[in-house]
């Protein structure tokens, strides 16, 4: 097998964590944003040369591995365009873009492109300077048609295109392969169910060699809230009712919830009690836990570990497959029409399968797009790497949370009840019951 390539995913891994505190920022994004809708001037210059030329400046959110091949890509854009020239000297890294455009939209001098989690766009969306994309993602050469239905909702606010999909994931259940060769236990398949993951993670567990059945993030951020949506939605539940007043979970979430009771009632789950899930899977990778629902940007890890693994998707309720994706954005201010087409051009360009197979395929993302899929460069990259096509399936039934100012408020009603079980303070339904009463105090705000 060819291991995966090592290190880009910290920003886009941190794209699916980013809603829970961006609860935080509400007030103060409310306030920036506030100057913004006032209508701020553009950047200092129009970017456009005596030759004609355009600059366009992106804040790409990205480091290592993936800022290299982001750098190469530019470089032949360069080559393709060379009356577009995009610098990638500002910005900072993705889990302070929200903050850092925030400010820039209030102060008038904001970038072209920003690299933009899925779960802030629609706050970021609401300022008039970021350029509406619903007519150009018509055109011949957006793949548009092509991307696959969660990143379209996930760029979608209103109705309206206001960004294009910068890269995807979703989840799926890794599991350890030696352990369950050990226990003389068959490895799960597609169409498995949770309660045959309870019982699993159960039978898995043993205490005095300090080994757990899964494990599931602790600290009530959006790490510990994203995991919870498809039991959700495979019980009928949706994030936000038709209404759009109250929480579409009342009962479903209950249900989902007991599945996480179930397991800590079994004590075969590890709950991590740090951000950013770092204990959970070194619990995985060093052998001491059966299986653990993750991300393919976790697959270069285990790989390194030389774990044996294989992986499944997510178990149902009743067999109609759901996983979640977290999709990030590239998205278009308004520095001008110039600046504003070059930026257009450029996007499109970086989304198309030529570019994007090799971004996911040196930077470690899923493809965009059936289009990015059925490229032979990610074939061959599918094929050599184990799990990988799992995970690639798993697009097709993937659901994206709501693009919705609300969002934020609802995951940290919702991270506060899921560890409140977790931690054994409160059965499922009153957890639930507390959720909704602050989520639906959000959804009531006008915005």
């Amino acid at each position: 097998m060819t291991a995966p390539p090592r290190g880009p995913r910290a920003p886009a891994r941190r794209s699916v964590l980013r809603a829970g505190s961006a609860a935080a920022l509400a007030s103060g994004l409310t306030g920036g944003l506030a100057g913004a809708l006032s209508g701020c001037a553009g950047g200092a210059s129009d970017g456009v040369g005596a030759d004609g030329s355009v600059t366009i400046q992106l804040w790409h959110g990205q480091t290592d591995t993936a800022l290299k091949v982001l750098k190469r890509l530019v470089a032949d854009f360069h080559r393709a365009h060379p009356r577009i020239h995009v610098d990638l000297g500002g910005g900072v890294l993705a889990d302070a873009m929200l903050q850092k455009v925030t400010a820039a939209l209030a102060s008038g001098a904001y970038p072209d492109v920003a690299f933009i989690f899925g779960s802030d766009l629609a706050s970021v969306a609401r300022s008039p300077q970021v350029v509406d994309l619903t007519e150009h993602v018509r055109s011949d050469p957006t793949p548009w048609n092509s991307y696959w239905p969660s990143a379209r909702e996930a760029v979608t606010v209103n109705g309206r295109v206001r960004a294009v999909p910068a890269m995807v994931d979703c989840l799926a259940v890794v599991c350890n392969k030696r352990l369950f060769a050990e226990a003389g236990i068959d490895l799960p398949e597609p169409g498995w169910t949770w309660a045959e993951f309870t019982d699993l993670a159960r039978r898995f567990t043993d205490a005095d060699q300090g080994r757990f059945g899964t494990g599931w993030p602790g600290t009530g951020d959006e790490d510990t809230v994203w995991r919870l949506w498809p039991l959700i939605w495979g019980a009928g539940g949706e994030v936000i009712a038709e209404d759009g007043k109250h929480i579409g979970f009342a009962e479903e979430g209950v249900r989902a919830l007991e599945v996480v009771r179930d397991l800590v009632r079994d004590k075969s789950v590890y709950v991590d009690p740090k951000p950013g899930s770092e204990q959970m899977y070194k619990v995985f990778l060093s052998g001491r836990m059966a299986m653990v629902p993750t991300g393919p940007w976790q697959l270069p890890d285990i790989t390194q570990a030389k774990l044996d693994y294989h992986v499944v998707p997510l178990p149902t309720f009743d067999g109609d497959p759901v996983t979640i994706s977290g999709p990030d954005t590239w998205t278009v201010f308004d520095n001008g029409e110039a600046r504003a087409e070059a930026a257009r051009t450029f996007v499109t360009w970086l989304t198309r399968p030529a570019q994007d197979s090799r971004w996911d395929v040196e930077a470690g993302s899923l493809p965009l797009s059936s289009g990015s899929e059925a490229s032979p460069a990610w074939r061959a990259h599918a094929n050599d790497t184990a799990g990988m096509p799992a995970f690639t399936k798993a697009l097709t039934s993937a659901r994206v949370r709501p693009v919705h100012p609300a969002y934020p408020r609802i995951s940290q009603a919702l991270g506060e009840a899921i560890v409140s079980v977790l931690l054994g303070r409160a059965a499922p339904a009153a957890a639930i019951r507390a959720c909704a009463e602050d989520a639906n105090a959000a959804l009531l705000i006008p915005r």
